[in-house]
Protein backbone atom coordinates (compact mmCIF):
# COMPACT_ATOMS: atom_id res chain seq x y z
CA UNK A 1 0.00 0.00 0.00
CA UNK A 2 2.66 2.37 0.67
CA UNK A 3 4.54 1.54 -2.46
CA UNK A 4 1.57 2.84 -4.37
CA UNK A 5 2.16 6.43 -2.13
CA UNK A 6 5.26 6.53 -3.43
CA UNK A 7 4.43 5.67 -6.75
CA UNK A 8 1.76 7.99 -6.89
CA UNK A 9 3.77 11.22 -5.54
CA UNK A 10 6.60 10.28 -7.52
CA UNK A 11 4.54 10.74 -10.55
CA UNK A 12 2.76 13.56 -9.25
CA UNK A 13 6.46 15.50 -9.20
CA UNK A 14 7.17 14.45 -12.28
CA UNK A 15 3.86 15.98 -13.45
CA UNK A 16 4.81 18.99 -11.89
CA UNK A 17 7.71 19.20 -13.00
CA UNK A 18 7.17 18.26 -16.51
CA UNK A 19 4.47 20.90 -16.65
CA UNK A 20 6.42 23.76 -15.18
CA UNK A 21 9.14 24.92 -17.42
CA UNK A 22 9.03 28.55 -15.89
CA UNK A 23 10.85 26.99 -12.76
CA UNK A 24 14.34 25.95 -14.93
CA UNK A 25 14.56 29.45 -15.83
CA UNK A 26 13.93 31.01 -12.56
CA UNK A 27 17.04 32.24 -11.84
CA UNK A 28 16.67 34.45 -14.75
CA UNK A 29 13.52 36.33 -13.81
CA UNK A 30 14.26 39.90 -14.14
CA UNK A 31 17.81 42.27 -15.20
CA UNK A 32 21.01 40.16 -13.84
CA UNK A 33 22.41 42.20 -11.17
CA UNK A 34 19.10 43.54 -10.24
CA UNK A 35 17.79 43.45 -6.66
CA UNK A 36 17.22 39.50 -5.51
CA UNK A 37 14.08 40.76 -3.20
CA UNK A 38 11.98 42.13 -6.16
CA UNK A 39 13.46 38.84 -8.48
CA UNK A 40 12.21 36.28 -5.55
CA UNK A 41 8.78 38.44 -5.21
CA UNK A 42 8.28 38.55 -8.64
CA UNK A 43 8.84 34.35 -8.96
CA UNK A 44 6.51 34.03 -5.88
CA UNK A 45 4.19 36.21 -8.63
CA UNK A 46 4.67 34.21 -11.14
CA UNK A 47 3.77 30.86 -9.20
CA UNK A 48 0.62 31.93 -7.69
CA UNK A 49 -0.81 33.30 -10.66
CA UNK A 50 0.73 30.90 -13.08
CA UNK A 51 -1.11 27.80 -15.06
CA UNK A 52 -0.40 25.89 -12.12
CA UNK A 53 -2.22 27.87 -9.97
CA UNK A 54 -4.56 28.27 -12.32
CA UNK A 55 -5.15 24.54 -13.44
CA UNK A 56 -5.71 24.35 -9.67
CA UNK A 57 -8.42 27.00 -9.51
CA UNK A 58 -10.84 25.79 -12.32
CA UNK A 59 -10.32 21.81 -10.76
CA UNK A 60 -11.57 23.65 -7.43
CA UNK A 61 -14.25 25.34 -9.28
CA UNK A 62 -15.52 22.69 -11.26
CA UNK A 63 -15.55 20.38 -8.24
CA UNK A 64 -17.66 22.85 -6.27
CA UNK A 65 -20.06 23.58 -9.07
CA UNK A 66 -20.29 19.70 -9.49
CA UNK A 67 -20.80 19.34 -5.72
CA UNK A 68 -23.07 22.46 -5.44
CA UNK A 69 -25.00 20.92 -8.13
CA UNK A 70 -25.83 17.52 -6.98
CA UNK A 71 -27.09 19.02 -3.47
CA UNK A 72 -24.04 17.71 -1.41
CA UNK A 73 -22.52 21.37 -0.72
CA UNK A 74 -23.33 24.26 1.41
CA UNK A 75 -23.96 27.03 -1.02
CA UNK A 76 -22.00 29.30 1.58
CA UNK A 77 -19.23 27.48 1.39
CA UNK A 78 -18.81 27.11 -2.24
CA UNK A 79 -19.56 30.76 -2.94
CA UNK A 80 -16.66 31.27 -0.77
CA UNK A 81 -14.72 29.12 -2.58
CA UNK A 82 -15.61 31.23 -5.65
CA UNK A 83 -15.15 34.57 -4.42
CA UNK A 84 -11.37 33.03 -3.11
CA UNK A 85 -10.52 32.74 -6.64
CA UNK A 86 -11.66 35.94 -7.95
CA UNK A 87 -9.89 37.60 -5.04
CA UNK A 88 -6.59 35.50 -5.79
CA UNK A 89 -6.39 36.19 -9.64
CA UNK A 90 -8.11 39.48 -9.44
CA UNK A 91 -5.31 41.26 -7.03
CA UNK A 92 -3.04 42.70 -9.28
CA UNK A 93 -5.58 44.81 -10.35
CA UNK A 94 -7.18 45.49 -7.27
CA UNK A 95 -3.66 46.56 -5.81
CA UNK A 96 -2.95 48.83 -8.78
CA UNK A 97 -6.65 50.05 -8.57
CA UNK A 98 -5.53 50.90 -4.89
CA UNK A 99 -2.40 52.12 -5.23
CA UNK A 100 -3.86 54.43 -7.88
CA UNK A 101 -5.44 56.60 -5.41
Amino acid sequence: MTSLFRLSGSLLTALILLTSPGLAVAQTVGDPGGNPLVDALLWIQGILLGPIATSLAVMAVAGVGFMMLTGRMNWRYGGTVIVGVFIIFGAPRLVNSIAAF
